[in-house]
């Protein structure tokens, strides 16, 4: 009977994975990326090239390598074409791995996908493209993560600010589009944004609007208190701003005759008030603020197809970057939400290895200084040997002279 129980759960975990589909999953391990990479050679800009490599510190040098920007304050554009797919009715799952080990000050490190119209060797900022994702760190004030749609023509930006990571280390980014028209998004397989694809972006109207034919009556009052009619302003109340300085005496130098009448400096009146106001009351036919009624708008209409992308076939890298040294790797597009986290989920590790590593890097480059700052104050104080040697010889021939002279 028990055989019998598994028998089923183990047929359809095998009829899940025949379904699920991997479009692309691009590793660079080693130099056959050249034949399915193209550059872009639009005019008018220097682009960068990219070289493999698994930076300076590593957990698994073989398995972390990566097509690594080489070339300061350059643009890169370079794409990859894959056999079509629609995601119609199936999850999307768009993921990377992004280190940016020369601690970037400002570059993208975001992805784009287009549909099988693009011109791979005339890629450029303005090109089409149907979803763009990533992190981008510019300064302090930018370090998020891009998640942008192409719908009707237009590019639609989340409305919600997500926050990348900026440290030096590999981190894997996941945005995964579901049918139902909701997303999310995940840094190192924790989940930083998630929601609904019509409430987070402008795709479509809003459903109300304010109606255009109500407007506020006349006699609706919105003061939540009125000054008080009984109350009066007492006698004493108004006191000038400012009065002549009472300790203040006239300059024993001051000449009435060249310099004029002499005044003394105006102060701040302590007993000064202000300008008087009633006192306040509650207002008895305060209403509250006036609601602007709102109305269905007729402009909008639902779509229940915000998700779909009808052809995806290109996967690019369209990038400024003042600094290089960024390592894209990892890359998987496919529908199998599970395979994603599980290809993510070694990150720790790998994170850990390279922080030991760069550790590692760092004592030696330290005991490397110091030895090269003690080898340099031993210099100068041969140096300064050298020099008390040279004065004592001065000294002594000093003295000679001097016994010639005495003779």
């Amino acid at each position: 009977m028990a055989r019998a129980s598994v028998l089923p759960v183990f047929i359809f975990v095998l009829l899940k994975c025949a379904l699920c589909t991997v479009f692309l999953e691009e590793k660079f391990l080693d130099d056959t990326w050249k034949n399915s990479w193209v550059y872009s050679k639009h005019p008018g800009k220097e682009f960068g090239k990219f070289v493999l490599s698994a930076g300076t510190f590593f957990n698994d040098q073989h398995s972390e390598r990566g097509i690594q920007t080489s070339q300061d304050a350059k643009f890169y554009a370079i794409s990859r074409k894959f056999p079509p797919f629609s995601n119609e009715n199936k999850p999307l799952v768009i993921q990377f791995s992004v280190k940016h080990e020369q601690n970037i000050d400002c570059g993208g490190g975001y992805v784009k996908l287009f549909d099988c119209s693009l011109d791979q060797t005339d890629m450029h900022g303005e090109s089409p493209y149907e979803i763009m994702f990533g992190p981008d760190i510019c300064g302090p004030g930018t370090k998020k993560v891009h998640v942008i749609f192409g719908y009707k023509g237009k590019n639609y930006l989340i409305n919600k600010d997500i926050r990348c990571k900026d440290d030096i280390y590999t981190h894997f980014y996941t945005l995964i589009v579901k049918p139902d028209n909701t997303y999310e998004v995940l840094i190192d397989n924790e989940s930083v944004q998630s929601g609904n694809l019509e409430d987070d972006w402008d795709f479509l109207p809003p459903k109300k609007i304010k109606d255009p034919n109500a407007k506020k009556p006349e006699d609706w009052d919105d003061k939540a208190t009125i000054p008080d009619p009984d109350d009066t302003k007492p006698e004493d109340w108004d006191k000038p701003q400012l009065i002549p300085d009472p300790d203040a005496t006239k300059p024993e130098d001051w000449d009435d005759e060249m310099d004029g009448e002499w005044e003394p400096p105006m102060v701040d009146n302590p007993e000064y008030k202000g300008e008087w106001q009633p006192k306040q009351l509650d207002n008895p036919n305060y209403k509250g603020p006036w609601q602007h009624p709102e109305i269905d708008n007729p402009e909008y209409s639902s779509d229940p197809n915000l998700y779909l992308r009808k052809e995806i076939c290109t996967i690019g890298f369209d990038l400024w970057q003042v600094k290089s040294g960024t390592i894209f790797d990892n890359i998987l597009i496919t529908d199998d939400i599970e395979m994603a986290m599980t290809v993510a989920g070694d990150v720790k590790n790998t994170q850990a290895g390279e922080r030991k590593m760069k550790e590692e890097q760092d004592e030696e480059q330290r005991k490397k200084d110091e030895n090269e700052q003690k080898s340099s104050y031993s210099d100068d104080d041969d140096d300064k040997d050298d020099d008390d040697d040279d004065k004592e010889e001065l000294s002594e021939q000093d003295d000679q002279v001097n016994e010639h002279d005495e003779l």
